[in-house]
């Protein structure tokens, strides 16, 4: 099987994976049930990582920790999804108001070939000075896709240089213990993310 067809496999057995826990009642910590995806039944561990986060400064499993984090998986070259995700997620910052303080809010960039440290910082704080960009080898980012179930592909283009990459949309929760605890899926209703996101906060407050 070639490797195209091995990523839409992955893609496909994601999105069952998530289709069929959505399809339990999944995990609710302290009671809180999400309306924006689901969360698993039981958060699943992360295995150690070493990435790069904006300025260059290592960014690691230990960045997770201590706080809910959503991570939103693209790239700065992205033409149309990525830009307009990470602007509902500016949406989503201000709706949380004080609430958003207890919160990372990170973009993964799957493109660490022309996705830079400096670039990824410039391109995240256009957004919101508190988003924090994250890149490294793709080595890493192969071993946490897997981990945290997430799969990107390289799309040629006319150029060596113009090329896109395909990815898994759907964005990852983290809890305070730096555990996978779900997925927010799309599509993406800012009011809902507020509201989850405010419930789990709270609750880890």
């Amino acid at each position: 099987m070639s490797k195209s067809k091995l990523i839409w496999v992955a893609l496909a057995a994601f999105a069952a994976l998530v289709g069929a826990a959505a399809g339990f009642t999944v995990l609710r910590p302290a009671g809180v049930d999400i309306k924006s995806g689901t969360l698993l039944r039981q958060p699943r561990e992360i295995a150690d990582f070493a990435l790069q986060g904006s300025g260059g400064k290592p960014f690691t499993k230990a960045d997770l920790a201590g706080h809910w984090s959503l991570i939103y998986v693209g790239y700065t070259h992205c033409p149309d999804v990525c830009p307009t995700t990470l602007a509902q997620l500016k949406a989503v910052e201000k709706g949380l108001g004080p609430d958003a303080a207890k919160l990372r809010f990170v973009f993964l960039s799957i493109d660490p070939e022309r996705d830079t440290p400096e670039s990824l910082a410039q391109y995240t704080h256009y957004f919101s000075p508190d988003f924090e960009g994250v890149t490294g080898p793709n080595a890493q980012l192969d071993a946490l896709g897997a981990n945290l179930g997430f799969v990107y592909q390289k799309v040629p283009g006319e150029t060596p240089q113009s090329y896109l990459m395909d990815h898994s949309s759907a964005m990852i929760l983290v809890n305070p213990q730096a555990q996978l605890a779900g997925y927010v899926t799309p599509p993406f209703n800012t009011e809902a993310i507020v509201a989850d996101l405010r419930a789990l906060a709270e609750r880890a407050s």
